[in-house]
């Protein structure tokens, strides 16, 4: 299978954002004058933050093929993972995590572009792939993932 020609697989990534906002209109109006759109979480994704120094440990451990959108400022230095929107308490021992509850927006450049600091890291791809929780959480690294259930180890 042929692979998509980069500024096709960018467009449909940012097709994919707008049909997750709110008023995709209202979205592209911001984006035209350079301000970030509002995305809230829990209809198409849970958020997760942490630290960009962080966020950059965990892509290089985790597979391209396996990652879903990552959102970095690099004037806050934080990250955001999107996550699907049925994740449950697989995060909650993460200490280096916060996720962000239903309705929190994310603010949102557009695919194409970085805005106010703001750059998708990993580019939504327009297929709607969301980051696995249990991946991420097993990428932060020691201490940094999931605790086992104690019947993991019988």
């Amino acid at each position: 299978m042929a692979l998509q020609p980069a500024p096709y697989a960018r467009q449909a990534g940012q097709d994919w954002l707008l049909a997750c906002a709110d008023i995709p209109a209202e979205i592209r109006s911001l984006w035209d004058g350079d301000e970030l759109g509002p995305f809230p979480s829990g209809g198409h994704w849970m958020v997760a933050e942490t630290s960009l120094a962080r966020t950059m440990d965990a892509l290089r451990r985790i597979d391209q093929p396996r990652r879903g959108p990552v959102l970095g400022d690099v004037t806050t230095g934080l990250g955001w993972w999107l996550l699907p929107p049925t994740l449950g308490e697989e995060l909650n021992d993460v200490c280096t995590l916060t996720v962000r509850p239903r309705g929190w927006a994310l603010r949102c450049p557009p695919v194409l572009y970085p805005v106010r600091g703001r750059v998708w890291l990993e580019r939504p791809d327009g297929t709607g792939r969301l980051t696995d929780p249990l991946l991420l959480g097993a990428a932060l690294g020691p201490g940094g993932g999931p605790r086992l259930p104690a019947e993991a180890f019988a």
